[in-house]
């Protein structure tokens, strides 16, 4: 017998799910050297899609932006 926290969880899930596959995807293309210290992005990084720094450049410049909000 299904109770109330087994189709609560099943919803969760689902919502879960739905909420994964809407997600914005990137397509575009990843760059193969940092554009601020032209340190070469790893391929994993890359992975991701539309990349242009590598991982320490990224965290800088979202500190800078944090900051000046």
């Amino acid at each position: 017998m299904v109770d109330l926290v087994d189709m609560a969880e099943e919803f969760r899930a689902q919502q879960m799910q739905a909420s994964i596959n809407s997600r914005q995807q990137f397509t575009a293309v990843s760059e193969m050297y940092c554009e601020d210290c032209a340190a070469e992005i790893p391929v994993q990084r890359r992975a991701i899609g539309g990349v242009t720094r590598c991982i320490q450049c990224q965290t800088n410049f979202e500190a800078k932006q944090k900051h000046f909000r």
